[in-house]
């Protein structure tokens, strides 16, 4: 019976955890896969626990059996990688009978992610944006380019800058085209209309091509 009261309450606070990350994520896919990691690895979180119990050898062979085990999935947000850590935990505590500790610091975990989901360090800003084009290489567009982003940004820096020389189809042999320069640029505006002003400022500039700015109001670019 304790065993099994250690598997369900496992399921049940990792089930909590899963449904406090749908609640809570930035992304409009909820990654489903994900999601039931989370659930799964606090049973077996729960389960290793269990078989090792008080004896030294099975944890250092349930360690040698799982050094084999070499895990490559690559977790981008650092978010993810807290409510893995926070199933494995409940899993954890579950499986060592901590099971007060596991519920008040699951309930306690799901309350702090709401709290922050409506608090301003959540909020995503609709200044920050970036902009690329191309020029060639011997431009003078590129100090007024600057003096524009000082005009309607608090703050900008330059991300990449790369030399190359354009394909260009039915070019006479023995001339080739002018080499162009491909800029990238990281900005903040001061105000939000401030957007339609900085791209009409920008689109007067002749020797600008394939101009191309965009916001970075959403997770994986924030």
């Amino acid at each position: 019976m304790t065993i099994l009261l250690t598997v369900l309450l496992s399921f049940l606070l990792s089930s909590l955890i899963a449904f406090t990350y749908q609640k809570t994520t930035r992304y409009v896919k909820t990654p489903v896969d994900f999601l039931q990691a989370i659930i799964l690895v606090a049973i077996v979180a729960a389960m290793v626990m269990q078989a090792i119990g008080d004896s030294l050898a099975r944890g250092l062979g349930m360690l040698g059996a799982l050094a084999i085990i070499r895990f490559r999935t690559n977790l981008r947000e650092p978010r993810n990688m807290v409510f893995t850590f926070a199933s494995l935990a409940a899993g954890i505590a579950c499986g060592v009978y901590g099971f007060v500790i596991g519920i008040v610091g699951t309930i306690g975990f799901c309350t702090v992610t709401f709290i922050l989901k409506y608090s301003p360090m959540s909020r995503m800003s609709p200044l920050v944006g970036v902009l690329s084009f191309n020029v060639p290489k011997y431009s003078e567009d590129v100090p007024e380019l600057e003096a524009i982003l000082n005009r309607f940004c608090s703050r900008y820096t330059k991300t990449r800058s790369q030399i190359y020389t354009p394909k260009i189809k039915g070019i006479v042999e023995g001339d080739p085209p002018d080499k162009k320069i491909d800029y990238e640029y990281h900005f903040k505006l001061i105000n939000e209309q401030d957007g339609k002003n900085l791209d009409t400022a920008l689109s007067a500039l002749e020797t600008l091509e394939s101009l191309k700015i965009s916001f970075e109001n959403f997770p994986e670019k924030i």
